[in-house]
């Protein structure tokens, strides 16, 4: 079973490729490179695609912190505030590079950004003082309790 149709061999396409390279066009040059690229650009998105969207995601590995069950409600409490400050942090950094995107395209965001930054700020001052709150009620019940009771 042949390659190419039956008037065409593979001597004479090399040929005829080669004559055409061979006659001066202005424009075979900047065809040909616009050409190869674009080709490369479909290649390249097949192959990102090929390997980002069809992964498996059956063998992720997720970590569980494991925590006392005796643990006290003081120890829990200091750690929702810790969580509380690198969510926090994290939120911000990642605002910040958000910010650079906006700026890139023209973006105008600084007046959503200091009406939002005002809320935020309220939001994590309550939610601090409640954190406190029940912080100092769990280290004073905590204070008082000599152990577990038996019945």
């Amino acid at each position: 079973m042949a390659i190419f149709p039956r008037p065409v061999s593979p001597k004479g396409a090399v040929d005829d490729l080669w004559s055409y390279f061979r006659e001066n066009r202005p424009h075979k040059w900047p065809v040909l490179a616009l050409s190869v690229v674009m080709t490369g650009l479909i290649i390249w998105a097949f192959v990102v695609d090929g390997n980002t969207n069809i992964m498996p995601r059956q063998n992720k590995i997720i970590y569980v912190e494991s925590w006392d069950a005796n643990r006290p409600d003081a120890a829990i409490i200091m750690q929702q505030k810790i969580d509380l400050a690198k969510r926090e942090a994290l939120l911000q950094s990642k605002q910040k590079d958000m910010q650079k995107v906006a700026d890139v395209f023209g973006i105008d965001w600084r007046a959503d950004e200091a009406r939002n930054s005002a809320r935020r700020k309220e939001a994590l001052k309550q939610i601090n003082a409640q954190l406190d709150d029940r912080l100092a009620k769990a280290e004073a019940a905590e204070g008082t309790k000599t152990g577990p009771t038996q019945p």
